[in-house]
């Protein structure tokens, strides 16, 4: 089962870590998160209960199109699309070109796990 793995920091914190990467001077390890959110609120809000019913729907009909996913959903074609979009810059949804230009939503992971530290300063990654 694919899971993906999500921690949660500031802008600044995962600005640092990025450019940490970029210079060597921290390689990322295995189980470390790749996903970052900037905090567990827009975490709830990306993968708020409607969103989850919207990939398991996906996972479940593997519609053709995004308006194939539409009418199945009862979401407008431009709302959708929104949410989609911003999905997939997480991660949590891929859009890939089908005919005649449609976009066909896919959901690679099947599992999302939240890494939390409890007993470090929100934003700080360890």
């Amino acid at each position: 089962m694919k899971t993906l793995k999500i921690g949660i920091a500031g802008y600044d914190r995962m600005k640092a870590r990025t450019l940490a990467i970029a210079r060597g001077e921290h390689k990322p390890v295995r189980g470390e998160p790749t996903v970052w959110f900037t905090s567990i609120e827009s975490f709830a809000k990306v993968l708020s209960q409607r969103n989850r019913e919207l990939l398991a729907m996906i996972g479940r009909e593997k519609p053709g199109s995004v308006t194939e996913l539409a009418e199945l959903s009862g979401r407008s074609k431009s709302n959708l699309s929104r949410t989609l979009k911003t999905m997939s810059r997480y991660g949590l949804v891929e859009l890939k070109a089908g005919e005649r230009g449609t976009l066909v939503p896919r959901t690679p992971y099947k599992r999302v796990r939240l890494d939390v530290s409890l007993t470090q300063p929100p934003g700080r990654i360890a």
